[in-house]
C-alpha cells in the first residue's frame, strides 16, 4: 500500500471514526438454531427408526418361524451377538476413535486387564441370551401382534425390580399404568387363547407355550436390564460401547455352549446355517441393531416419545399382521392393545414431585 492510500485512509478514519468490529457471518443465535434443528431431526429420525425396528423385528421373526423349514433359533441368537460385537467394535474404532490401534489399546485396557469387571456382565449376558431364545419360542407359537403387546410386560417387571434392586420410587400414576398394562396384556392373551388359528401354518401352534415363553422373557429382560443399569451406574468411566462389548465377550461363549447343549444333534446333522435365508438374516440384523437404536433414542429423545414409538410399533404390527399374516383382529384384542398403549404412554409421562410416592 503506497503513502497516498495511507493518508486517504487516515483522513476517512478521522472523519467517520474507526470501522465497526468484525462480525462473523454465522452468529451464535444462528448456530443455536442449526443445533436445535439438527437435534430435532435426530430425535424424530431415531424414534421413527425405533418404531420400524420394533415392528419389523416382531413381524419378520414371526414370518421366519412360519416357514416350512425352521432354522435353528439358538444359532440365530448366537449370530446376532456376533454381529452386535462387530457393530460395537466399528463404532469405537472407526467412528469415535478412528484408529484401529486405539481400539486395540482400549480393549486391552478396559476388558483384558479388567477380568473381574468383565466377569460382572456375564450374569446379564447369560440372561439376555435366554431371553432372546425364548422370544423365538414365542414367535413360533404366537402371532406378531400378540407377541408385540405381551412383550410390553417387560415394563412391569423392570419397574418392580427397579424398586426392589435400585430403590427407585414410582409415582401413583405410574403404578396405575402398570396395573393397566397387566390388565391389557391379560385381555390380549385371553383373546389369543380363544381365537382360531390364523394364516396357513406349517407347524402346530401352542399359544399357551408361546405366552409362557414371552412372559418368562419379560421377567428375564427386567432383571437383566436393572442389573445392567446398576453396573453402568457403579462405574461411570466405562462407556456404553465397552459394556456392550463385554456383554458380547461373555454371551458368545455362552451362546456356543447353548447351541452345543440344546441343538447339537440338529446342528451336526443339518448344519449350523440350516434353513437360513434372507428373512432369517434380516431378523438377525434387526436383533443386533436394536440395542444401538435404543442408545441413540435415549440420547436424543425422552420416555414420552419412546412410549409413542412403542405404541406406533404395536399399531403397525397389528395392521401389517392383518393384511399380510392373516391375523384375525377381534374387539377383545383391540381393547387390550389400547389399554397397553395407554399404559405405556402414562408410565413415560414426567410426574410432579408431589405425586411421587
Amino acid at each position: 500500500m503506497d503513502k497516498v492510500a495511507l493518508i486517504n485512509m487516515e483522513s476517512i478514519m478521522k472523519k467517520e471514526g474507526p470501522p465497526p468490529p468484525y462480525e462473523p457471518s454465522l452468529s451464535e443465535s444462528h448456530l443455536e438454531v442449526l443445533y436445535s434443528k439438527a437435534t430435532f431431526m435426530m430425535k424424530y429420525t431415531s424414534l421413527a427408526t425405533l418404531t420400524l425396528q420394533n415392528a419389523s423385528l416382531n413381524l419378520m421373526m414371526r414370518y421366519a418361524r412360519m416357514q416350512k423349514e425352521l432354522f435353528i433359533s439358538s444359532t440365530a441368537v448366537l449370530m446376532a451377538e456376533i454381529m452386535k460385537l462387530f457393530i460395537c467394535l466399528f463404532m469405537i474404532g472407526f467412528v469415535e476413535e478412528r484408529s484401529f490401534w486405539t481400539l486395540l489399546s482400549i480393549i486391552k485396557r478396559d476388558i483384558i486387564k479388567q477380568p473381574l469387571d468383565t466377569l460382572k456382565v456375564a450374569i446379564p449376558s447369560f440372561v439376555y441370551l435366554l431371553q432372546n431364545n425364548l422370544l423365538y419360542v414365542g414367535a413360533t407359537h404366537l402371532d406378531a401382534a400378540t407377541c408385540q403387546v405381551t412383550y410390553q410386560l417387560k415394563i412391569l417387571t423392570t419397574a418392580i425390580l427397579s424398586v426392589m434392586m435400585l430403590k427407585k420410587r414410582l409415582s401413583y400414576p405410574q403404578w396405575i399404568s402398570l396395573v393397566t398394562l397387566f390388565v391389557g396384556v391379560a385381555i390380549v392373551q385371553l383373546a389369543q387363547l380363544n381365537a382360531p388359528s390364523s394364516g396357513h401354518l406349517n407347524h402346530e401352534q401352542k399359544p399357551f407355550l408361546g405366552m409362557i415363553a414371552i412372559v418368562a422373557a419379560c421377567c428375564l429382560s427386567g432383571f437383566a436390564g436393572v442389573y445392567f443399569e446398576k453396573i453402568l451406574k457403579s462405574t461411570d468411566e466405562v462407556s456404553l460401547w465397552i459394556r456392550n462389548i463385554q456383554l458380547c465377550f461373555a454371551s458368545i461363549p455362552l451362546g456356543l455352549v447353548t447351541v452345543a447343549f440344546m441343538d447339537w444333534e440338529e446342528v451336526s446333522t443339518k448344519g449350523f446355517f440350516y434353513a437360513y435365508n434372507a428373512t432369517v438374516w434380516i431378523v438377525i440384523i434387526l436383533q443386533a441393531g436394536g440395542g444401538i437404536i435404543v442408545a441413540v433414542v435415549v440420547k436424543f429423545a425422552d420416555n414420552i416419545l419412546k412410549g409413542f414409538a412403542t405404541s406406533l410399533a404395536i399399531i403397525l404390527s397389528c395392521v401389517i399382521s392383518v393384511y399380510i399374516l392373516n391375523f384375525k383382529l377381534t374387539a377383545q384384542f383391540v381393547v387390550g392393545a389400547t389399554l397397553v398403549m395407554g399404559s405405556v404412554y402414562l408410565y413415560g409421562r414426567p410426574q410432579s414431585s408431589t405425586h411421587k410416592k
